[in-house]
């Protein structure tokens, strides 16, 4: 299949990766626009991997008010520069995570956050559930169990709102990828009037 500058631009709009990089995707998916979009997808991954150890050093702040002002969602977004805290695609990027927080109501930015004591008390609730499977498969139960209630309260590992068929961290991937800098939630918050 011939790759037009159509497609290029349309793989572009849907994306934000840079024109170069979406050509190569399409490139190498032989000209289909979705094998393209999980090869960019492989890609941010990697990008974003090389990019952990910079320091962040501008950002952005971004709070979302839902439900008639009952549920606010707020998040800190870092990035390297000014000059992409600046941008507005950045800014839009945080005000939907800010929206994400207040929809989905994450308690764990990361796994590393998670304690001891929510592991225990985690897998305590969970035993009771688990204590008729047999003994054989009761500790991989119990530990798939776990896996699932973290992977709801985990930000990072939520699917996102707005598209279920990505993560925040496949998100936040996407960005590292498109913007060309190291980006990071350093801090979210969710307020609800009870």
């Amino acid at each position: 299949m011939a790759i037009t500058t159509d497609v290029v631009k349309q793989l572009r709009d849907e994306t934000g990766v840079s024109v170069m990089q979406c050509k190569k995707a399409l490139e190498e998916a032989g000209g289909d626009v979705e094998k393209a979009k999980v090869i960019l997808r492989k890609i941010s991954a990697l990008i974003a991997s090389k990019k952990a150890d910079r320091r962040l050093g501008a950002g952005v702040a971004a709070a979302y008010t839902h439900g008639g002002g009952t549920v606010v969602g707020a998040v800190v977004l870092a990035c390297e520069t000014d000059f992409v805290s600046k941008n507005q695609e950045f800014q839009k990027l945080a005000y939907d995570l800010a929206m994400h927080v207040a929809a989905m109501n994450p308690q764990f930015r990361s796994r590393d956050d998670v304690t001891e004591g929510d592991l225990k008390a985690a897998h305590a609730v969970f035993a009771d559930e688990v204590a008729k499977i047999p003994e054989a498969v009761r500790a991989k139960a119990l530990e798939g169990k776990v896996d699932s209630y973290l992977k709801e309260r985990v930000l990072l590992e939520q699917p996102f709102v707005k598209d279920p068929n990505i993560t925040i961290r496949g998100l936040l991937d996407s960005a590292v990828q498109k913007f060309g800098e190291k980006i990071e939630i350093v801090r979210f918050e969710r307020l609800a009037v009870k």
